[in-house]
C-alpha cells in the first residue's frame, strides 16, 4: 500500500471477457457519440451536468435502472456512499442527482470519464499523500453544510461486484461534522438480465480496454438501488455510520444504527423506478 491507497483482491480474471456484442460499426458509433456528448458546451449548472451524465450513458449504450426521485435527502446536503465496480459508476450516480464527486486525482486525466468528472466539480484527492486526507474530509463537510450532495466510494478502489472491500471511515467524518445524512446505495450491473462483470474495472485492466468492452456489450444495464438514509447523532459516529452503510449496501444484515435527525426530516424510502432508456431510443 502506498500512502493510504487500498488494494483490491480482484484481478483481470474476474472480468467477463465474452458477452453478447453489438456489431463493430455500432460500437464505433457509440464511442463517437460519447465523445460528442463530452465535447459539447460546458454545463452551466449541476442539473445540466446531471443531464450530460444521462446522455453519456445513452451514448455508450448503457441502460440506467434507477429511481425517479433524486438520490438525495430533501432539504439537506447528502453524503451518497456506494460500492465501487467500474468507472461507469460515476456517470450512473451523477445521472441520478446533481452531485459533487469525491475521486482520486488520476480520474481527472482519464479519457471519457475525466471530462465528466471535471464538469461535476469533482473534489480530487491525492491518495499518495496521507496528509491530503484531512483537507479532503473538511472540503466534503463544507460542501454538505452548504446543501451540496457528494458521492463517495468508501471502498476506495474497485471490485468486480457488490462484494468485498471494507468501507473506510474517513469520509463519514464529513457527514458527522456537517450533521448531514448518509444515503447508502447499491450499484450492480446486468447483461441480458443476468449479473455480469463485463463493466468491472479492476486489477491491471486498462481504461481503453474496459471502454471497448462497454461499447461492445449488447444489453448492459447499471442498476442503482438506494436504501434508507442514516443520520449521525449521539453515539452514532463515523465508525457506526461506516459499518451500517457497508452492511446495508451489501445486504448482509438489516441496516445498522438507529437514525437520529435533529431539526431535519427523514426522506421517505425511494421506491419509484425511472423509466429505462434503451440504447436504441442516458464518472472512481
Amino acid at each position: 500500500m502506498t500512502g493510504w491507497v487500498p488494494v483490491s483482491a480482484c484481478t483481470r480474471a474476474c472480468v467477463t471477457r465474452t458477452a453478447p456484442a453489438v456489431r463493430p460499426a455500432a460500437a464505433l458509433r457509440r464511442f463517437a457519440a460519447a465523445v460528442a456528448v463530452l465535447g459539447g458546451a460546458r454545463p452551466a449548472s449541476p442539473e445540466a451536468a446531471r443531464d450530460g451524465a444521462y446522455r453519456l450513458l445513452d451514448a455508450l449504450g448503457v441502460r440506467l435502472d434507477a429511481p425517479a426521485a433524486p438520490l438525495t435527502v430533501p432539504g439537506a446536503g447528502t453524503l451518497i456512499v456506494a460500492d465501487h465496480i467500474s468507472w461507469l459508476d460515476v456517470p450512473a450516480l451523477a445521472a441520478c442527482a446533481p452531485v459533487t464527486l469525491l475521486a482520486k486525482r488520476e480520474v481527472a486525466g482519464w479519457p471519457v470519464i475525466g471530462p465528466l468528472a471535471r464538469r461535476l466539480g469533482t473534489c480530487f484527492i491525492d491518495r499518495d499523500d496521507p496528509y491530503a486526507l484531512p483537507g479532503a474530509v473538511a472540503e466534503v463537510a463544507r460542501l454538505l453544510s452548504s446543501g451540496r450532495s457528494v458521492v463517495a466510494f468508501p471502498q476506495a478502489t474497485t471490485w468486480c461486484g457488490p462484494v468485498g472491500g471494507r468501507f473506510r471511515r474517513a469520509t463519514f467524518q464529513a457527514a458527522v461534522d456537517a450533521g448531514a445524512p448518509v444515503l447508502p446505495v447499491t450499484v450492480d450491473y446486468t447483461l441480458g438480465g443476468e449479473p455480469t462483470t463485463v463493466a468491472a474495472f479492476v486489477g491491471t485492466d486498462g481504461f481503453l480496454a474496459s471502454l471497448a468492452r462497454v461499447v461492445r456489450a449488447d444489453g448492459l444495464t447499471v442498476r442503482i438501488r438506494p436504501h434508507q438514509p442514516l443520520w449521525p447523532g449521539p453515539g452514532i459516529d463515523r465508525r457506526a455510520l461506516a459499518a451500517a452503510a457497508e452492511r446495508t449496501v451489501f445486504g448482509r444484515v438489516a441496516p445498522g444504527p438507529p437514525r437520529y435527525a435533529p431539526r431535519r426530516p427523514e426522506s421517505p424510502r425511494h421506491e419509484a423506478t425511472r423509466g429505462n432508456v434503451s440504447p436504441a431510443s442516458p464518472a472512481g
